[in-house]
């Protein structure tokens, strides 16, 4: 017995006027997966998301939600819910109340909403707090209710607008693992909309790269970072040092598009020769933690971005204006498709 994907989008288009906001765009989403889609601004992504939720309409295409064509359905009767990243949660309503409100509407009695409402609560670590209103609670802490809220109504697949989006830097990324953490424990299919790399990085079963209304490359974390397709997903995905044309064929030895990794790079004071090197000044060092970036000006007339170890590096700062040596692996050059 086959199952059918949670969501199959099949040559679906979008199109505003002369723009394809979503330009034929063919994907499947496995029930329980944590899916993302990562892109710029104005990429699709988010209208594709709107697609799946029924608030667009597609100008061609088609939406299946578990088998079932939902494309001219209204946004009600598809069996999805949304978290977006203001939270939309009623201030005059407890916060339990706010869980509640879904199944308020579905016309569930009072005794069992406020069961089913206890326990959504506490399954996002909340439980305690239903009384408070959402005034009361941390910017995590209304996230985690907007998540509670949204999931206690059992949709099939849930739908997330950047919904971290609006919280500071170390909250953002305790809510990372926190939200890993419930979609597993829900076993609930996620799509995920996000432009932070690293975010998608963290959270994905797989991703999906939008560019122009289009997907450009579909996988694995892993497979997105280590194995970029094209130069688009290897500049926008983390840092990397792409080489095109001349300088690719003085620094890799062979014609074409090629990427390579910061950190899949070392550096190393004075002239060396031999393959899978280059000689360049290093022009800046950028102390980052528990590295340093050292930025090289190569003499094939490029600059890259050495990522390396404080332990490994000595004194950074008498780097600056040095000439050395950046070497690689020959396996850690990714081939672009351009």
């Amino acid at each position: 017995m086959t199952t059918a994907p949670a969501i199959r989008l099949t040559a679906l288009t979008k199109s505003f006027g002369s723009v394809h906001a979503v330009d034929g765009v063919n994907l499947d989403v496995a029930p329980g997966e944590f899916f993302s889609m990562l892109g710029p601004s104005g990429s699709g992504k988010t209208t594709v998301l709107r697609l799946i939720a029924g608030f667009e309409k597609p100008t061609s295409g088609s939406i299946e939600l578990f088998g079932d064509d939902v494309t001219a359905k209204a946004p009600f009767d598809r069996d999805v819910n949304t978290v977006f990243q203001d939270y939309a949660l009623f201030p005059h309503m407890s916060v339990l109340e706010n869980v509640a409100y879904g199944l308020r509407v579905r016309g569930m009695a009072k005794k069992e909403r406020t069961e089913r409402a206890a326990a959504a609560l506490e399954t996002v670590r909340l439980g305690g707090l239903g009384d408070r209103k959402p005034s009361q609670l941390s910017g995590g802490q209304r996230q985690r209710v907007a998540l509670a809220r949204a999931t206690v109504v059992e949709p099939k697949v849930l739908l997330l607008d950047e919904p971290l989006g609006a919280l500071d830097l170390k909250l953002r990324e305790q809510m990372q693992v926190e939200l890993k953490e419930i979609q597993r424990a829900l076993g609930i299919t996620f799509i995920f909309v996000t432009h932070d790399q690293e975010e998608a990085l963290t959270l994905s079963d797989r991703i999906a790269v939008f560019s122009e209304g289009r997907i450009v490359q579909l996988g694995t974390p892993r497979e997105i970072y280590e194995r970029p397709t094209n130069s688009f997903v290897a500049d926008f995905v983390g840092t990397s040092n792409v080489f095109t044309g001349p300088v690719a064929q003085q620094v890799v030895g062979k014609s074409g598009d090629f990427s390579i990794r910061p950190e899949r790079m070392s550096v190393k004071v004075g002239a060396a020769k031999g393959a899978n090197s280059a000689a360049g000044n290093v022009v800046e060092t950028i102390y980052i933690g528990g590295n340093t970036r050292v930025v090289v000006d190569l003499d094939a007339g490029q600059r890259v971005n050495v990522m390396v170890s404080n332990e490994s590096l000595g004194d950074a700062d008498k780097l600056r204006g040095a000439a050395v040596t950046v070497s690689w692996s020959a396996s850690d050059v990714v081939t672009l498709a351009g």
